[in-house]
């Protein structure tokens, strides 16, 4: 009986880690945020909206976990405290937003401008993504074009060229050299080990601080794609900001928030020393402008900002920044796109157009003495 009573309790355990470390869709939130305001503006108490949208959720984490946060309210908890124990679903921002709107009782409105935060989230993510995956195609394609040329076509027509006895020209002798050494059984195992102690190598590297941090700067500082991600981090910062703000949490704790939510070390380092100085007392656009890498935000942003703190609307102000940031990425995201199709086109016609030269020319080699 001990041992099943164990048995038991360790399943639960095990069942409660997994649901902590559960992960959901970003339309999963949206769905849920959507329906419960429905819900709430019809008059349902609370865990039960919650725990129907768990009942019309598809069997999985996402599942286990509403059901457990609908028993949690029951229990006693605060729709904020019952959310919280599931970070990777419910991230700083949402904690916040429900926390506000436990404070105003206006939750069926917050969760209506929590639902248009997630789905602009939604499309910046979409239109970054978007933008890449083509690149990321083209690269493949041109490893998968050479690697067919060096290993397959390439060991073919040397076997044809050495039945002529021809000396080959240099280019050629360098690629068939290659090409023997990689194809070899044991130069072949000792070039995988080397690539897998280099991709290692790389991994390891970015899950320190200072690889994560070389990378964070090249995405910023890349001549094509940086101002890509500048745009893409400060949509998303500004809509935060805009959302919290309207949502009725304070200024300090929206930038604690936007602080805890940034990827990229750089920008975090900014909204923290903001943070800072609007905790010693400074004004936001001041803060800002003396923060660190504060010339990776327009210059007029931080106008913008200083006019939204005379007015009193800086929410709304940051609405407008945040449409001001999505323009600007919709137009990064183009220029992205026409400016690495062409770039990537050509890299690909160099080293293919390379590898072809060099099976051509013993070709023309053998023709010009055959002429002779």
């Amino acid at each position: 009986m001990p041992g099943l009573l164990d048995s038991l309790l360790s399943t639960n355990t095990e069942a409660e880690a997994n649901c902590a470390s559960a992960k959901a869709k970003q339309s999963d939130l949206v769905l849920f945020a959507s329906q419960l305001s429905v819900m709430l503006s019809s008059g349902i108490v609370l865990s039960e909206a919650v725990e129907a949208i768990a009942t019309q959720t598809n069997p999985g984490p996402f599942q286990t976990v509403l059901f457990d946060v609908s028993d949690r309210i029951q229990a006693g908890e605060s729709f904020s405290t019952a959310i919280s124990a599931y970070p990777k679903i419910f991230n700083s921002m949402f904690i916040g937003v429900i926390e506000a709107s436990e404070a105003s009782g206006k939750m069926p409105e917050m969760l209506d401008v929590l639902q248009g935060y997630l789905e602009g989230e939604m499309d910046t993510k979409k239109q970054v993504q978007g933008a890449l995956v083509y690149p990321a195609i083209m690269l493949v394609m041109a490893i998968v074009a050479t690697s067919t040329l060096l290993f397959f076509v390439l060991p073919k027509f040397t076997k044809i060229y050495e039945s002529r006895g021809q000396a080959l020209p240099k280019l050629t002798q360098m690629l068939v050299s290659f090409s023997k050494i990689a194809t070899e059984p044991k130069s072949g195992s000792i070039m995988l080990v080397v690539l897998g102690i280099l991709i290692g190598g790389v991994i390891y590297a970015l899950r320190t601080e200072w690889g994560q941090r070389a990378l964070d700067y090249l995405k910023l500082h890349t001549p094509i794609l940086g101002t890509m991600f500048v745009d893409s981090i400060m949509t998303r910062s500004t809509r935060i900001m805009a959302t919290m703000l309207n949502a009725g949490v304070t200024l300090l704790d929206t930038l604690r928030i936007i602080e805890k939510s940034c990827d990229n070390c750089f920008f975090k380092t900014f909204w923290s020393e903001t943070c800072d100085r609007v905790e010693g007392g400074a004004q936001f656009s001041e803060a800002m402008s003396f923060a660190s890498y504060s010339e990776l935000l327009s210059p007029a942003t931080i106008q913008m900002i200083k006019a939204g703190e005379k007015g009193g609307n800086l929410g709304s102000v940051c609405e407008k920044i945040s449409s001001f940031y999505d323009k600007r990425l919709k137009g990064s995201i183009k220029a992205v796109t026409t400016m690495i199709e062409p770039l990537m086109i050509t890299v690909m016609g160099v080293v293919i157009g390379t590898i072809a030269i060099a099976l051509l020319l013993p070709i023309f080699k053998i023709s010009s003495i055959m002429a002779h």
